[in-house]
């Protein structure tokens, strides 16, 4: 009973393993069942044309047979019209020999006839079969690659589904993120560069202003220039060299 059970289980994985190598390569399976087919039909082609050559010998001997037949008649026809009936009863008795002979000849010829020409009729029916399957292995062949493309193209279109919830859609999510942080630091940039630009020239005009009035004060208490010097000079920054030689 557990060599049954270990035999059966066995048994039970081979054929796993016999439909696993099966179905891998269905088209490598159907190849080499039209091969296989085409190597019997060889064979079965040199087994006909050995039974062909059979059917030539008993051919021939058929053809013997009524010759010799044809020959008896001859001789127990002479005989009898010679009047040696003796002679005419031997060969008529080899003729009633020889006509049974040729009649069992020409009976198994008629079936080895009949047998070789079935047999011509079979191998051409399957060599026709054998060309619808190698026409069907190629088609299949073609379809299945064609499917598997497909397949593969479906899956692609599926996976480069630009979607938040796929992988693909993520990483654009991410690139986007970035490109626009790249944008925000640019503007924040642009906007940074001008912010205060009054401010700083009107600060800075402003200690220029307080500057030359500080020089003047100093120029006036030093006695460097008069008040009224320092009036002149000052009127003429404000107004320019070009306004003051037009007004002398």
């Amino acid at each position: 009973m557990i060599f049954g059970k270990l035999w059966r289980a066995l048994a039970a994985q081979a054929n796993k393993l016999a439909n696993l190598f099966w179905t891998a390569d269905p088209i490598a399976q159907m190849q080499y069942e039209y091969d296989t087919a085409v190597d019997q039909m060889k064979q079965g082609r040199e087994g006909l044309e050995q039974y062909r050559a059979l059917v030539e010998r008993v051919s021939r001997q058929v053809a013997a047979n009524q010759s010799h037949v044809s020959n008896l008649e001859a001789k127990v026809k002479a005989y009898l019209q010679a009047g040696d009936r003796d002679s005419a009863a031997k060969f008529a008795l080899e003729l009633q020999k020889g006509k049974k002979e040729l009649e069992e000849n020409q009976n198994q010829l008629k079936l080895h006839e009949e047998s070789y020409n079935n047999n011509v009729t079979k191998i051409k029916h399957a060599s026709s079969k054998l060309a619808q399957i190698r026409e069907k292995i190629a088609k299949y062949d073609a379809e299945l690659k064609m499917s598997r493309a497909e397949a593969e193209m479906a899956k692609l279109s599926k996976d480069f589904n630009f979607d938040v919830t796929t992988d693909f859609g993520q990483i654009e999510q991410v690139i986007q993120d970035k490109i626009g942080l790249n944008r925000a630091k640019v503007r924040v940039a642009a906007d940074l560069s001008g912010e205060g630009i009054v401010d700083i020239q009107r600060e800075q005009a402003m200690e220029k202003a307080l500057g030359d009035q500080a020089l003047r004060d100093f120029e006036v208490q030093m006695g460097l220039v008069s008040p009224e010097t320092a009036k002149v000079t000052e009127t003429e920054k404000e107004l320019g060299p070009a306004v003051v030689k037009q007004s002398s």
